[in-house]
């Protein structure tokens, strides 16, 4: 219950405000683009975090770090709550970037704990209530933005995150391991996970599901909107279809990751997500294409993600246990940095003009890569195990 809620408000935090940000533009002064870097340098900072929270959480333990995020979240939320300009506020609302190493050494905790199999089942359930906040919580900053002001949703992460903050140091506690002695026979351990060629097999598998995914998330908008007429009701109901997608993906990974092996789930996930890109790419060059199928197809793509991501982070992390807080930390930051790189890319390339055909091809891009990934695992596990 302690992981759900940490993870959770992570989650929350990157979408609760979202439909706040124009009346926040006007009552600082300030041009929507400005404002709109709160999500930016949001995620830029979340995923440089991770680089380093890792590594913390590998020296001094899970349960320090968690406190140490969970309380600068609830100090930088205050500070967001009484901003007094736009540049004051940016900078309290990346200091709240923080929070998301939660998601991250929740991940690791998990695996600190179970074996890998279980690991992946129980990943995949955290997953499933991740995803289950940001269906919600958008609306509900929209609620409160419209009834209390803009300051209300970060009220709202002030008193989940002191709540977080009061479970961890109650109910969680440490499951590093072991402690290194120093940081210096911590670094000589780096080399042994960043020359394990699966380390990064399964880095690669995770970042492309994520790039998959999130490149999505950065052009569906413009699809919805520009080439199919859709107005924004309509077009957040069909961007609801991938959430559903996604939550049934992780959930089936929940039931089935402990018994089929998180090699065999991370090659399904991907390929599920590639043979969905490419029967909706193919419908559209043949002229076929509709907003049914297009964003039918992505609940199968949505589903992919939902069941690669689990299991390449439990790969991930079952490369090199001892460092399983590092891998998750750098794994972490692979993922949102890559994942937003494409989602931007992603929005750069969707100008007036452009079909939904050109999306699709950016996701199975990165969608193949990630199979290539999977293959690669396949056969250097064939071969270490040749060699035992």
């Amino acid at each position: 219950m302690t992981l759900v809620a940490v993870t959770g408000v992570a989650a929350m935090s990157m979408s609760m405000f979202l439909p706040s940000l124009p009346r926040m533009a006007a009552e600082f002064g300030a041009e929507y683009s400005v404002i709109q870097l709160s999500v930016a340098l949001y995620l830029a900072l979340t995923g440089a975090s991770q680089i380093i929270l890792g590594p913390l959480a590998d020296r001094f333990g899970r349960r320090p770090v968690l406190l140490a995020a969970f309380g600068t979240f609830v100090i930088a939320s205050l500070g967001c709550i009484f901003s007094s300009n736009v540049v004051m506020f940016l900078g309290f609302r990346m200091m709240q970037a923080v929070v998301y190493s939660g998601v991250v050494l929740a991940r690791t905790v998990v695996r600190d704990t179970v074996a890998e199999g279980s690991a992946a089942s129980r990943i995949a359930y955290l997953s499933m209530g991740m995803a289950a906040v940001p269906m919600v919580s958008p609306a509900l900053g929209g609620i409160l933005d419209s009834t209390l002001g803009w300051r209300a949703s970060f009220w709202v992460m002030f008193l989940c995150g002191s709540a977080v903050f009061w479970l961890i140091l109650r109910d969680l506690g440490e499951t590093r391991p072991r402690a290194f002695a120093s940081f210096a026979e911590q670094f000589r351990g780096y080399p042994e996970l960043l020359t394990a060629p699966r380390f990064w097999g399964y880095g690669v598998v995770q970042a492309c599901a994520a790039g998959t995914y999130f490149a999505y998330l950065g052009g569906a908008p413009f699809v919805g909107a520009q080439v199919f007429g859709l107005g924004p009701v309509a077009l957040g109901l069909f961007f609801g279809v991938s959430s559903i997608g996604y939550v049934t993906g992780s959930f089936l990974s929940g039931r089935f990751s402990a018994g089929a092996g998180v090699l065999r789930m991370a090659f399904a996930g991907t390929l599920t997500s590639t043979v969905a890109l490419i029967v909706s790419l193919a419908l559209f060059l043949a002229g076929l294409g509709t907003v049914v199928t297009f964003f039918g197809l992505m609940f199968f793509v949505a589903a992919g993600y939902g069941i690669t991501l689990p299991n390449a982070t439990v790969g991930m992390l079952s490369v090199r246990p001892h460092l399983a807080g590092t891998a998750s930390g750098l794994g972490g930051a692979m993922m949102i940095l890559g994942g937003a790189a494409l989602s931007a890319y992603a929005g750069a390339v969707m100008v007036p003009g452009a079909g939904a055909e050109r999306l699709i091809a950016i996701q199975l891009a990165s969608s193949l890569i990630g199979v290539a990934g999977a293959i690669f695992i396949l056969f250097r596990q064939r071969a270490l195990a040749a060699q035992s």
